[in-house]
């Protein structure tokens, strides 16, 4: 069996959200991967009718086939500092579902409630989102991050995140930085002080 690719989908009152965006990633990822051009169509995903009522994350296994679809009940983590890791050459271009190379690098946090992961030299992404970045007037997102998100992807369309080369010692630049995922919209993310990013 091909290594299992992962979609998580926001799933607020019944609604997917951005699902044009996971589509799109989907098409991609299988086709890249897999050499696959058929359609796994990501629209046609019903929500049961429990899950109709509050916010739920839809999570979705699949490689040649969806091989797991499933609704679980969402609770954002409380993330109020991070530790700089050098996540050195991992390559997470795609949305696996196993992450044990991240999960190994998420232990170096130390005392921080998540890492910020460095790759030559620049910032990237945390264990789980990207983030985005706020000088006072714009929102930056680091150009290459290591997974390039479906909610990243949808606010750099609309030109609310522009991406950029960001160093560590830029951070001094900042007022705060957010992170962003499928599941947590900019406007709803957790604001993580400059000064509790460690290095």
């Amino acid at each position: 069996m091909s290594q299992l690719l992962l979609e998580t989908i926001r799933c607020q009152d019944g609604q997917l959200d951005n699902l044009h965006y996971h589509q799109e990633r989907l098409k991609r990822s299988r086709r890249e991967l897999l050499g696959l051009t058929g359609d796994l169509r990501l629209e046609d995903i019903q929500v049961p009718e429990e899950m109709r009522t509050g916010l739920y994350k839809c999570r979705i296994v699949y490689a040649e086939k969806i091989e797991v679809i499933e609704f679980l009940p969402y609770q954002m983590q409380a993330v109020a500092s991070l530790k700089l890791v050098d996540c050195g050459q991992l390559n997470y271009s795609y949305k696996f579902a196993d992450r044990k190379p991240i999960e190994k690098l998420y232990r170096l946090r130390n005392q921080a409630d998540d890492v910020l992961f460095l790759r030559r030299g620049l910032l990237t992404d945390s264990s789980y989102a990207n983030i985005a970045l706020f000088d006072g007037h714009q929102w930056f997102t680091p150009a290459r991050p290591l997974l390039a998100g479906t909610r990243r992807a949808a606010l750099v369309d609309a030109g609310l995140l522009l991406p950029d080369h960001i160093h560590p010692k830029d951070l001094a630049h900042f007022q705060e930085l957010r992170l962003i995922n499928s599941m947590i919209r900019l406007e709803d993310a957790q604001r993580v002080p400059i000064n509790q990013i460690f290095f």
